[in-house]
């Protein structure tokens, strides 16, 4: 499966050494510049293979997204929209709008079930990480991260 990102979900990974939870489910990730300019603010930060920096098409879309959300965010939802892919992000007004579009999206939390389900991870690998996860500042509900893993 091939889809596009924005930043936070890529950073997190990143930062806990978990890029392999994308890798396991997707062929490939496409990410856009000012995406790349997001995730490689770390000097140790080298983009695997999997992962190509692409460019959106200027868009009245695009446009109006940027009226609403910053830029990584808008150009990804562009870029979805534009290549009719999936879309991993995290962050709830993007989310909604994406949703809106009709656009199929996917946070952290689907990432690690999809994890679980075709065997990469275990459940108790999966409350790890995600309890680590939320000790280095990502927000996930309990109600959400209980529900992944049932």
């Amino acid at each position: 499966m091939i889809v596009v990102s924005d930043s936070t979900t890529l950073i997190i990974l990143f930062d806990l050494d978990r890029l392999d939870l994308l890798q396991n489910i997707f062929q490939k990730i496409y990410i856009l510049k000012k995406v790349y300019e997001e995730i490689t603010y770390k000097e140790d930060f080298c983009i695997p293979e999997f992962i190509e920096t692409v460019e959106v098409n200027k868009s009245d879309i695009l446009d109006y997204l940027e009226y609403y959300l910053d830029e990584g965010e808008s150009e990804a939802i562009a870029l979805a929209l534009e290549k009719d892919l999936p879309l991993v992000i995290d962050e709830k007004k993007g989310r909604k709008i994406a949703k809106n579009l009709n656009i199929k999206i996917l946070g952290l939390l689907g990432i690690v079930y999809l994890n679980i389900q075709k065997g990469f991870i275990t459940k108790k690998e999966a409350k790890e990480f995600l309890e680590t996860a939320v000790k280095n500042g990502y927000r996930i509900s309990e109600k959400l991260m209980q529900e992944v893993l049932k």
